[in-house]
């Protein structure tokens, strides 16, 4: 495992992040909500970019894991600038592969879009765009806007999800599923039909949405939100091989 560096993105907050060298394109693993780059799904990506001399990147938003910073006034648009910052001033010059979990497939979409010309592919894992606008019910979303926050109780742990209302305005203000979705490069969305969190679904909305004609889905029948089981686990170090082998 790679040492933790940091990376100063201003006012004297610090990027916690782990970089591997190797030949690229660089992977880029970007985490779901309230998660980090330690999760189960980033390690096995990692150890697989060890044993074939492949360049990995992970790392921890602002406010996450640890890396400096507030969880509750963090936003989607400045984790979007924490992605952008990974690419820009941390990656390797050359192409990227940004392989995002949950929340990190809304994220690498917004990356994508950003930065066409160094984006090469792209790997969702129950990708969630726009979970802002359907992952709530029009009470909570009353809550939201009217407390300020909403606190949930979390099937991961003990730590309860909170949500502020900074976080979901900037998540509306970053919607993408009303249009076609303008990225060109290969696409690889997987998905467990089981997925309590996240239906499917979104994954095959995403399919129809994005301009690229290299797009495609795997769905794991028995498969539950995290896929972090042994075998999900070897299918997302397989899907990404042969994604990098193609590019």
């Amino acid at each position: 495992m790679s040492d933790i560096l940091h990376y100063e993105i201003g006012e004297g907050l610090n990027l916690a992040y782990r970089h591997r060298k190797g030949r690229g394109p660089t992977i880029i693993f970007l985490p779901g909500y309230m998660s980090d780059m330690d999760g189960s799904k980033a390690a096995a990506l990692d150890a697989w970019a060890g044993a074939e001399g492949r360049a990995m990147l992970r790392f921890d938003y602002a406010g996450c894991g640890q890396s400096d910073g507030d969880f509750e006034t963090q936003t989607l648009h400045g984790w979007r600038g924490d992605v952008l910052a990974m690419i820009d001033e941390v990656a390797e010059e050359g192409p990227v592969v940004l392989v995002g979990s949950s929340m990190g497939g809304w994220l690498m979409l917004l990356a994508a879009l950003a930065r066409p010309e160094r984006v090469a592919g792209l790997v969702g894992i129950a990708a969630a765009p726009d979970f802002t606008d359907w992952g709530f019910s029009q009470a909570q979303k009353i809550q939201i806007l009217s407390e300020g926050r909403l606190e949930e109780p979390s099937p991961y742990g003990e730590t309860p999800y909170v949500t502020t209302r900074a976080f979901w305005e900037s998540g509306e203000a970053l919607r993408l599923l009303h249009a076609a979705i303008a990225i060109d490069c290969p696409v690889r969305l997987l998905h467990g039909q089981a997925d309590a969190d996240v239906s499917w679904t979104w994954s095959l909305e995403l399919m129809k949405l994005i301009r690229s004609a290299d797009v495609q889905m795997a769905i794991v029948k028995d498969g539950d939100h995290r896929l972090s089981r042994e075998s999900d686990l070897a299918l997302l170090v397989a899907t990404v091989s042969t994604l990098m082998e193609s590019l």
